[in-house]
């Protein structure tokens, strides 16, 4: 299957290592040094590794006693969320000087629309190559790209090439790029799925595209048209330069586990107060609330309630957290709990894309 014109220009334009680099920015004496991003307690989590620290092993989500044993020099620093979203707001101007196609996914990386550019400049490379110079001239940061036919190849080859450097999977390349793409690596293919495809035999793009969509589809639902069509270069979400916010939640892990419903409250209390005021300043109401606990095993629960109006406020929410606190007998001690709000009043509005051919 040859793919056929025309083609969209996406870029994927990803931050490197953007939590510890904004640290090792801000001082200078950290720079060159491993460090992670989070507290330094035992109890603790790496939230970000600078590179220096994951030639070591450390990385994210990585609790801070293994990231000690795996890199005993490891220097830990805390979070700065609001110097994040000031160069973030920065980086995101630069993004629109170039296009209003922009797609935030989180504060270090988006995806551009470059098909139609405010520069004119037929070339996504060299738009992704001005950008990436730009952002380091600008804010003293680096980052790293991926330029292709559609979000997903994009994302893929932002990766391949970092720190610092990008890469282009041009629409000749792409069904040789995803045929020797390993499968984990693939959209939609997490760990259980990426096990029960190597079950199958199934460890490459071109292994997965000697399938058929009727045996992919027995295989995993709904999911096997995704599969088929995706190993083919063929993903058709446009980028949406309005994503819409599906949930808002604020979650605690504790120094010390606690065992008393009591204690709990008095946390949670503290959770929906922050809920509130994000609520409130974003205009936003949802009907789930969710509790989220995490035991001090590390096994995780979530408990969930829909109502059929609109809440934001604490004293119209907070009954319900009390209530999914109680709904069951706790297993064991707790380490973490979190509060959120889904089913927002959020509207999704679609644009409508017009594709037209250009050289790539």
């Amino acid at each position: 299957m040859e793919l056929q014109p025309p083609f969209r220009k996406i870029i994927h334009v990803d931050m490197d290592a953007y939590y510890a680099s904004v640290a090792q920015l801000d001082n200078p004496e950290l720079r060159g040094k491993a460090i992670a991003v989070g507290g330094g307690g035992d109890r603790g989590v790496v939230s970000a590794a600078s590179y220096e620290a994951r030639k070591f092993g450390v990385k994210s989500a990585m609790s801070n006693v293994l990231a000690k044993q795996k890199c005993p020099h490891l220097i830990f620093v805390k979070s700065d969320f609001a110097r994040y979203k000031e160069l973030s707001a920065q980086i995101r101007e630069i993004f629109y000087s170039y296009t209003d196609l922009v797609e935030p996914l989180s504060l270090d990386e988006a995806y551009l629309d470059v098909t139609e550019n405010k520069k004119g400049n037929p070339s996504a490379n060299d738009i992704a190559r001005e950008i990436r110079q730009r952002i380091f001239d600008e804010t003293g940061l680096r980052a790293s790209a991926g330029i292709s036919i559609n979000k997903f190849i994009a994302k893929v080859a932002s990766d391949i090439n970092k720190p610092n450097g990008q890469k282009t999977v041009h629409p000749d390349e792409v069904i040789q790029f995803l045929a020797e793409l390993p499968v984990n690596k693939f959209y939609g293919v997490g760990k259980v799925t990426a096990a029960k495809m190597y079950n199958l035999g199934i460890f490459v793009g071109n292994d997965l595209k000697q399938k058929s969509l009727e045996e992919l589809t027995n295989l995993f639902g709904k999911s096997g048209k995704h599969y088929y069509n995706i190993v083919r270069g063929v993903h058709n979400s446009a980028v949406k330069p309005n994503r819409i916010r599906k949930s808002v939640g604020a979650e605690r892990t504790f120094f010390e586990n606690i065992s008393s419903e009591i204690f709990m409250l008095e946390k949670l209390e503290n959770i929906a107060d922050e809920i509130e005021k994000r609520m409130l300043k974003s205009e936003t109401k949802g009907k789930t609330i969710t509790l989220k606990i995490k035991y001090s095993d590390f096994t995780q629960q979530t408990r969930s309630k829909t109502v059929d109006h609109f809440m934001s406020k604490k004293k119209e929410f907070f009954p319900i957290v009390k209530e999914l606190l109680y709904q069951e007998k706790l297993k064991n001690s707790v380490r973490l709990l979190g509060i959120s709000f889904g089913n927002l009043n959020t509207i999704i509005k679609e644009p409508v894309w017009v594709q037209l051919k250009f050289e790539f």
